[in-house]
């Protein structure tokens, strides 16, 4: 029987949707739950499981206690084998406490804070028991640390989970990490071969600032499914100027009067908030109505509440060169709620022939963390792609 290792870090991704692009470190978790953030972590692991339990594979989840892997993995269905300790780690209600004296309000209830050295403990256990590939939940940090622990001596799988995901360690979703892990589990492996994939990572206070600092940090070996695993972020190509010109002056025409627009974070929305004359957010979302603007670095909760107010909203998103998503990475403002709030046929896509060439015919990519919203957001999209022109491009889940 083959041997699944798993690793949930639990507050991954916590700081996406209210705007914090970031959940490193214990401070900014405290603003993120301050701000009503839910973590969301594992039950992005637990979809991936669910996937891999019903492929009706016959594999042993060996993972550590709590929410980083025993919780997910049982309530999935498995038996797991737990190794490591979390005893005498602090929980968030008893860190709050010490440091203001007052018991703060957890939706969810109270956790375990757990730490980089926890997730490097626990991939170097998983190792050591022999596990053939390690499933884990997180962003690059988390990717990072696995990379400082194990090197490229156990095949490593994603679920991505974090909001810097910009590696090339992970599956497009969720549910495509259980049917890695299923394909690679088989007694004979069909659909799948091993790679190496770069480890990318961000200097998350920089990333803040609004300045993207990443640089590649190492390498994982990691189970290669064409159309479920997922490409190293790819940056601008030089000399688009005029096309990402065309495609701002195509959009700025398109404008209602006293419609909303929410523009998602890039440098292809940027240009649009330039030719409009309005400072733009790199890595947030802006507001605009009547070529005015009406809210910087908006959180998910802020979105909502200009929705509900306007009439008719609009977003307007592009697309992540090399990886392929317009929603799910780096935007995940555009929760749920905003998305199901807006509506599929105001989403406005936006990107250039040579970002679209740089997908080599995959398709654009939705992880929205909710299947049945990814279902329904899938099918074609109108990309402006130019001035007056428009590329259907087949969208994914």
């Amino acid at each position: 029987m083959k041997r699944l290792g798993l690793i949930v870090n639990p507050c991954a991704g916590v700081g996406g949707r209210v705007g914090l692009k970031g959940s490193d470190g214990a401070e900014v978790l405290r603003a993120a739950l301050e701000r009503g953030a839910v973590r969301d972590a594992p039950r992005r692991a637990r979809l991936a499981l669910e996937r891999l339990a019903r492929s009706r594979a016959h594999v042993e989840v060996v993972t550590w206690p709590g929410e980083m892997g025993e919780d997910e993995a049982r309530a999935a269905g498995f038996s797991p084998r737990v190794l490591g300790s979390l005893q005498g780690r602090t929980s968030y209600v008893a860190w709050e406490l010490e440091r203001s004296g007052k018991r703060p309000a957890v939706t969810g209830g109270d956790f375990v804070l757990t730490t980089a050295d926890d997730t490097e403990q626990a991939a170097r256990d998983l190792a050591a028991a022999g596990v053939d590939l390690i499933l884990f939940a997180g962003g690059d940090g988390t990717a990072r640390n696995i990379c400082d622990a194990v090197g490229d001596r156990v095949p490593v799988i994603g679920v991505p989970a974090g909001v810097k995901i910009h590696s090339a360690v992970y599956a497009t979703t969720p549910a495509a990490a259980g049917d890695i892990a299923a394909l690679f589990l088989q007694e004979r492996p069909v659909g799948v071969q091993l790679r190496e994939g770069e480890v990318m990572d961000i200097d998350e206070q920089a990333f803040r600032e609004d300045r993207v600092s990443a640089q590649l940090y190492g390498f994982l070996t990691v189970p290669y499914a064409r159309g479920l695993t997922q490409s190293a972020k790819a940056g601008g190509v030089a000399g688009e100027e005029r096309a990402l010109n065309d495609i701002a002056t195509e959009v700025i025409a398109g404008m209602e009067p006293g419609a909303l627009y929410l523009l998602g974070p890039g440098t292809t929305t940027r240009t649009v908030m330039q030719r409009l004359g309005l400072p733009k957010t790199l890595l947030g979302v802006d507001a605009v109505r009547d070529g005015k603007l009406v809210g910087a670095d908006l959180a998910e909760g802020d979105l909502l509440q200009l929705a509900a107010a306007s009439p008719k909203t609009y977003i307007v998103v592009t697309v992540i060169g090399g990886q392929g998503h317009i929603f799910g990475r780096g935007n995940q403002q555009f929760s749920p709620a905003v998305l199901r709030r807006v509506g599929r046929d105001h989403v406005i896509v936006i990107a250039t022939q040579t970002k679209l060439l740089s997908l080599e015919g995959r398709p654009l990519l939705v992880d929205t963390g909710d299947p049945g919203l990814d279902a329904e957001l899938s099918g074609y999209a109108k990309v402006v792609t130019a001035l007056g022109e428009r590329t259907m491009y087949k969208v994914g889940g």
